[in-house]
């Protein structure tokens, strides 16, 4: 078996059974088993479908939601006085691909990932911007993130020659093993890792295996001190925080997401 067939399938699974895990997909999984339960007329049929409310309940609710994205966003929160470093990183996942009808990248919910990359180059922090992200291909073929980054870059008035692109990685380690060998063969020894905030905490601990001084400069934060404060702000407010949000479930679910990658990594030795 070759690498790349390994990587591959470890890429797909690490993709898919997570979904088993995620309370969309956990709830799905219960309600089939009381649906085969209700057929057989068993009389445990509605505790399945009782821990499925209670899932869906608990992970849409906004108070959960916001408490579980403020336990990995505020790990590292934003600062006006970053240092200077050798070279901005900016990591993928920050943009659509350019497809009828679009005629350019679109910039999707993590976009900020490149507009605070340029804020910071043009801030002086760094002569050089890294971006780092392949594209999976299990869909069709398209340009790599770093390529559509580096398209919405060069509209921010960043100059080509400060851009360096990294596109082949799939996933975090990839990302921060392809760069180290473009800061290596450069002789960069400090960065500042842009990405979200709630992907700051992972990424710091898998670039710092490979042996990379990063300094963090998160940005995308999913929730700030008016969204928790708000919650209690007037009776309204208090009354519909108890009521389930599709975004709140879309929130945790990207939080238990990056708590199991943190812990698969963690089992791989990638951090």
């Amino acid at each position: 078996m070759t690498p790349d067939f390994v990587n591959m399938d470890f890429l797909f699974l690490s993709k898919l059974l997570p979904t088993f895990i995620y309370p969309l997909g956990l709830s799905c999984i219960l309600l089939i088993v009381a649906f085969f339960l209700a057929l057989r007329r068993s009389r445990f049929a509605t505790i399945p479908i009782a821990l499925s409310f209670l899932i869906l309940m608990i992970t849409g609710n906004p108070r959960f939601s916001d408490a579980l994205v403020k336990s990995l966003e505020w790990q590292n929160t934003a600062t006006q006085n970053l240092p200077t470093a050798d070279a901005i990183v900016v990591l993928g996942g920050a943009t659509r691909s350019i497809s009828p009808p679009r005629v350019m990248p679109d910039l999707n919910e993590h976009g900020d990932r490149i507009l605070y990359g340029a804020q910071l180059y043009k801030e002086g922090k760094a002569p050089l911007i890294v971006l780092s992200g392949g594209r999976i291909e299990w869909f069709g073929k398209e340009e790599s993130e770093a390529t559509d980054m580096a398209r919405i870059l060069k509209l921010t008035g960043v100059p080509e020659e400060a851009i360096i692109q990294e596109d082949n990685s799939l996933n975090t380690y990839e990302n921060a093993k392809f760069t180290k060998k473009i800061l290596d063969e450069r002789g960069i020894k400090k960065i500042l890792l842009v990405t979200s905030a709630f992907h700051t905490p992972r990424s710091l601990k898998i670039f710092a295996r490979q042996g990379i001084e990063a300094i963090p400069a998160p940005t995308d934060f999913l929730i700030s001190e008016l969204d928790l404060i708000k919650h209690d702000y007037s009776i309204e407010s208090r009354v519909l925080s108890y009521f389930p949000k599709s975004e709140s479930l879309y929130y945790t679910t990207k939080i238990i997401k990056e708590y199991i990658g943190t812990f698969i990594y963690r089992l791989r030795g990638w951090l």
